[in-house]
């Protein structure tokens, strides 16, 4: 099968030098990668800016921002027969871009945001059967949060991820998941190391695909 993966964060320029961005490091959804290769499966890697090497063997598509992603993730969908969404894609761009180094002593006190582009919610998705996977990170009301992407998105797997704790999660080499699936059934991945998640991970969605 063919596995259309996205890792780390996203990066949304408010003038030549300064963005706004999150703590992803991507070694989950590099890890997913990974795993996803030592099952003899093929691998496109859509990657946002990271400090750690792809897995051999996959194809990998660098990116920077929300747009960027989406437009990546659109244009190898139609290849693919799981979209595992794992990047940490940022809720909020500038309104505006600076064309020029903003000046200290402009002494800006807001900066005007936008939402980004949703890519789960309005890519173009195959008429044919594909496995669609989510990850939910939260800091509060995992399940309730989880749940409501599962049904709004239409995944077949939302993965939720508590991003609040120092010891997993955000930067680390370990996670805790916590996985919804859209039969109702839930099931709790505890701590281990995002490898050997990744692992366990790819299982289930094998799993989800022969049933599909």
């Amino acid at each position: 099968m063919l596995f259309l993966i996205t890792a780390g964060p996203t990066r949304e320029p408010i003038d030549p030098v300064r963005f706004l961005s999150n703590r992803s490091s991507g070694k989950m959804g590099y890890a997913i990668a990974q795993s996803a290769l030592e099952a003899g499966h093929e691998v496109v890697l859509v990657s946002g800016p990271v400090a750690i090497a792809p897995p051999a063997g996959a194809r990998v598509i660098q990116v920077i921002t929300s747009d960027e992603m989406a437009e990546a993730v659109q244009s190898q969908i139609h290849s693919a027969d799981v979209l595992v969404m794992c990047a940490a894609v940022a809720d909020f761009k500038p309104a505006h871009y600076s064309l020029h180094k903003i000046k200290k002593q402009n002494a800006i006190c807001n900066i005007e945001l936008v939402p980004t582009r949703d890519i789960l919610a309005t890519i173009e998705r195959p008429s044919r059967q594909m496995v669609i996977a989510g990850f939910a990170a939260e800091t509060e009301s995992l399940s309730e949060n989880a749940l409501k992407k599962l049904r709004e998105k239409k995944c077949d797997l939302i993965i939720g991820n508590d991003v609040s704790r120092m010891d997993a999660g955000l930067e680390s080499d370990d996670n805790e998941l916590v996985l919804f699936f859209r039969n109702g059934e839930t099931l709790v991945l505890p701590r281990e190391s995002k490898l050997l998640l990744g692992r366990k991970l790819i299982k289930i969605l094998e799993q989800i695909a022969e049933r599909n």
